[in-house]
């Protein structure tokens, strides 16, 4: 009799087993999704402190919204309106601001290292303490940004004039 009940428990663990390894090695996978917020329109939202690193807001509306201390790390805002919006604080390194426009945003003591921001607006924008190193800017852009620059970043110790490469 103990025999028969070790052969019968040894099949049962044994079809678990193998039924366990098929489902695991079939079983559909499923991506892990960066936030998406392209196209749609945001208005008074309080995002901040919150991670966005590689999400998309690309031509997204954003009014009135606070994104302070956010991490936008590589994120996109292609073509992106961002009206009235708190980015105090930001990481916008590598991010993708091409064609995106701040107007009275506040990029104080943002980071945007690296970000491709060549076609972007900033009208009435605070960039006190901005760091723009390696920023990818029209010449009238850097002008414009030149001549309101002020501030050192916090974060990185940079002044933004001299990020801005404004001397």
């Amino acid at each position: 009799m103990s025999r028969l009940f070790q052969i019968a428990v040894t099949a049962v663990v044994w079809i678990v087993a193998v039924g366990t390894i098929a489902l695991v090695s079939f079983a559909p996978a499923f991506p892990a999704f960066a936030n998406d917020y392209n196209k749609q329109t945001i208005v008074g939202e309080d995002f901040s402190g919150r991670n966005f690193k590689d999400s998309s807001f690309t031509k997204a509306i954003l009014r009135n919204c606070n994104l302070s201390n956010v991490d936008l790390e590589g994120v996109s805002l292609f073509g992106a309106t961002l009206d009235r919006v708190n980015l105090e604080g930001a990481n916008l390194k590598n991010a993708t601001l091409d064609m995106a426009r701040f107007r009275q945003a506040n990029l104080t003591n943002a980071v945007l290292e690296g970000a491709f921001a060549f076609n972007a607006e900033f009208k009435d924008t605070v960039i006190d303490g901005a760091d723009f190193t390696d920023v990818f800017l029209r010449y009238d852009d850097q002008a414009q940004l030149c001549s309101i620059a002020q501030g050192t970043n916090p974060v990185t110790g940079r002044k933004t004039s001299e990020t801005l490469d404004c001397e």
